[in-house]
C-alpha cells in the first residue's frame, strides 16, 4: 500500500476519510448537476432564454458528458482513479464559476457563457461516472449494490435540497451566491481527493461473481440493452427535472416556490426512494426492485396532466422521483455484475448513455413545445418507462439464469 491507495479488501471504516471524500463528493456532484435547472427562472426571465434556449443549454451537457465518459474509462486505467475524480470535481466547479459569471459578464455573451458552464459540467460527470461507481463497492464489499445505491442516494440529496439552497439565494436577491458557493465545495474537495488514500480497485465484490460475463461489452448485445434502458430511462427523468419549474408555473399557473417545491420533492423522493432500496436490495433480488421502478414512472406521467393545485403537483412529482429513485444505480451495478472486468468503463458509458438522454429528452422537449402542450408531452413520454420494461426482459431472463447456476 503506497501513501496514495489502500489495499483492495483493507478494513474501510464508515467515518474513513476516504469514504468521506467519495460520499460528500457525490453530495456535491449533485448540488451542481441542479444549479442551471433550479435557476432556470433566473435564466429565462433576468437574462432572457427562450424555452428553445433554454433547452439547448443541455446539449453541450450531453456532447462533453459523452466525451467524459468516454474517456474517463480509459484514463481510469491510465491515470488512476484517485485523479480522474479530482478532474471531474474542478470541471463541475468551473462550470459554476462559468454561471455566477451571468453577473458581470455583457448581455450578449449570457447565452455563450451558459452554454460553456453546461459544457463543462458535463465533462465533469462524465469523467466522475468511472469513480462514483468503482469506489463505492470496494470500500463495502460485502454490500456492493448497496454501497452503489447510497452514493447515488447522495447525488439525489444534492438534486434535491439544491432548488432549496438557491430559491434561499434567489430571495435574498444574490442568486449568484449559490454557484460560488459550490465553485468553493468542489475546489476543496477537488485538493482532499487528491490529499486522501483512496483504494485501488479490482474486480471482486460484487464484480467476482459466480458465471459473470468475460466477454468484451461493446461486441454483446446485452451491454447495447443496458444503455438503451438507460438513454429512455434518461429521457423520462429529463422530461420530469429539467422542465418541473417551467410546467408548474406557466402552464398550471403555480406559484415559483411552489414549483420550486414540486422539483425538490422530486429530488427528495428520488433521495427516500434510493435510501429504501439500498436496505432492500440485502433482501429481495435488485433485479425485481430495478424492473419495478418503471411501473411507477408510467403512473406518474399519466397523473402529470391532471395536476391543478400544489399540492398536487408537489405529490406527482414526487411519484415521479420514486419511480426513478434507483433506477439508474441499479442498471449500472447490474451492468457492472453482468462485465466484472469492465466495472470502470461500463459504468462510464452508462453515465454517458444517462447524459444522452437526459439531454436529447430534454432538448426535444423544448422544440416540440411550440406544438402540443405539455399535458400532451407528458402522456406521451409514459411510452419511454414501457420501452424500458419491454428492454429489461431479456436483462431479467439472463438474471435468473445467472442465480440459478449460482
Amino acid at each position: 500500500m503506497t501513501a496514495h491507495d489502500l489495499s483492495p479488501g483493507a478494513p474501510v471504516r464508515i467515518a474513513s476519510p476516504a469514504v468521506l471524500v467519495v460520499y460528500v463528493g457525490a453530495l456535491v456532484q449533485g448540488l451542481t448537476l441542479v444549479s442551471f435547472p433550479a435557476l432556470s427562472a433566473v435564466l429565462t426571465r433576468g437574462y432572457g432564454l427562450t424555452d428553445a434556449q433554454y433547452g439547448a443549454i443541455f446539449l453541450p451537457q450531453v456532447a462533453c458528458a459523452v466525451l467524459g465518459a468516454m474517456l474517463g474509462g480509459g484514463l481510469a486505467r491510465r491515470i488512476g482513479l484517485k485523479p480522474l475524480l479530482a478532474l471531474s470535481l474542478a470541471a463541475s466547479g468551473l462550470s459554476q464559476a462559468l454561471l455566477a459569471a451571468l453577473t458581470v459578464v455583457p448581455p450578449a455573451l449570457a447565452f455563450p457563457c451558459v452554454l460553456a458552464g453546461t459544457a463543462l459540467l458535463g465533462l465533469g460527470f462524465g469523467i466522475s461516472g468511472a469513480p462514483m461507481n468503482s469506489y463505492p463497492p470496494t470500500l463495502f464489499p460485502r454490500q456492493p449494490h448497496g454501497a452503489v445505491v447510497a452514493a447515488h442516494t447522495l447525488i439525489g440529496l444534492g438534486l434535491a435540497i439544491g432548488p432549496l439552497l438557491s430559491g434561499e439565494f434567489v430571495g435574498r436577491g444574490a442568486w449568484a451566491g449559490f454557484p460560488l458557493l459550490l465553485v468553493v465545495l468542489t475546489g476543496t474537495l477537488a485538493a482532499a481527493t487528491l490529499a486522501t488514500p483512496l483504494p485501488r480497485c479490482e474486480p471482486d465484490g460484487m464484480h467476482a461473481a459466480a458465471g459473470a460475463a468475460n466477454e468484451t461489452p461493446v461486441r454483446t448485445p446485452m451491454f447495447w440493452i443496458f444503455f438503451a434502458i438507460v438513454v429512455l430511462y434518461a429521457f423520462a427523468e429529463g422530461t420530469f427535472s429539467s422542465w418541473a419549474v417551467i410546467f408548474l408555473r406557466d402552464t398550471k399557473g403555480l406559484p415559483e416556490m411552489t414549483a420550486s417545491l414540486a422539483l425538490s420533492a422530486f429530488w427528495g423522493a428520488v433521495v427516500v426512494g434510493r435510501l429504501a432500496v439500498s436496505l432492500l436490495v440485502a433482501r429481495v433480488s435488485p433485479a425485481a426492485v430495478w424492473a419495478t421502478l418503471p411501473l411507477i414512472m408510467i403512473a406518474a406521467f399519466l397523473l402529470m396532466p391532471g395536476v391543478s393545485s400544489g399540492a398536487e403537483g408537489i405529490a406527482a412529482f414526487a411519484l415521479a422521483g420514486l419511480g426513478c429513485s434507483a433506477f439508474l444505480p441499479l442498471s449500472i451495478t447490474l451492468a457492472s455484475h453482468r462485465f466484472p472486468r469492465d466495472v470502470a468503463w461500463v459504468s462510464s458509458m452508462l453515465i454517458a448513455a444517462l447524459m444522452i438522454g437526459v439531454g436529447v429528452g430534454s432538448f426535444a422537449i423544448g422544440a416540440l413545445r411550440e406544438l402540443l402542450a405539455f399535458e400532451a408531452l407528458y402522456r406521451v413520454s409514459a411510452l419511454y418507462a414501457v420501452a424500458v420494461l419491454l428492454l429489461a426482459i431479456p436483462v431479467l431472463r439472463a438474471s435468473r439464469r445467472a442465480a440459478v447456476a449460482h
